[in-house]
């Protein structure tokens, strides 16, 4: 999928993916990260997602990719927070306090860009994406991050009936991605009320990917 694309999105106004508030799913599971207040958390592909103020105001630290230089604008207008932007590389570092976020391609995002990073949230990056790209991300994801753990967001539906973003991503996609560095489990699966996008019938599950001790290991059943 062409970045202009979600150019096109940004400008339209076009984001039924954007959030009012922060995702359930990461206010009910994120601390099964295990992760001490001033943790870096990076949020791949996060557009001004209202998550990144729920995860500053509980004392953790953010870094982010995003495509759209319109989002991180909007999204650092409603922080209140004056970014300062310099110029890495091929992309645009926008810097506050506690908050780092690099706008441009991910893929041009560097473990030494990066830093180091205590953990993933993925809500909106996987999904975005088509599947001849996902294995690539997936594998660039963990390259910058040390295989950082992950809370990680997916859903399932019938691509036959609509076509995404956001993709249905099924378990078996999971395993295929992140089964050989990450021990997988379910953590919750709801449906989607009144279907994706108010057409399909859809899931939302949530993911935890934690480094495993082993190759090709299976995901664990729901605790």
């Amino acid at each position: 999928m062409e970045a202009s694309f979600w150019h096109r999105k940004w400008e339209r106004g076009e984001i039924n993916f954007h959030e009012s508030e922060a995702n359930p799913l990461l206010t009910t599971h994120f601390e099964k990260l295990n992760l001490t207040k001033g943790s870096r958390v990076f949020l791949p592909l996060c557009g001004k997602t209202r998550d990144i103020a729920w995860l500053l105001a509980n004392g953790y630290r953010v870094a982010g990719a995003e495509l759209s230089a319109q989002a991180i604008n909007d999204l650092f207008k409603e922080l209140g927070r004056e970014p300062a932007i310099s110029t890495v590389g091929k992309l645009s570092r926008y810097s506050a306090d506690d908050i780092d976020i690099w706008v441009g391609d991910i893929f041009e995002v560097s473990a030494d860009y990066l830093g180091p990073v205590n953990a993933i949230y993925d809500r909106a990056a996987l999904v975005a994406l088509p599947a001849g790209t996902r294995q690539l991300y997936a594998s660039h994801l963990m390259q910058i991050s040390g295989a950082a753990p992950q809370l990680l967001i997916t859903y399932e539906y019938d691509q036959s009936v609509i076509d995404g973003p956001p993709f249905s991503v099924d378990e078996d996609e999971v395993i295929r991605h992140y089964g050989a560095a990450y021990q997988l489990q379910s953590l919750e699966t709801k449906n989607i009320a009144g279907g994706l996008k108010g057409k399909v019938a859809s899931t939302e599950t949530a993911w935890l990917l934690q480094k495993a001790n082993r190759q090709n290991v299976k995901a664990q059943p729901t605790a």
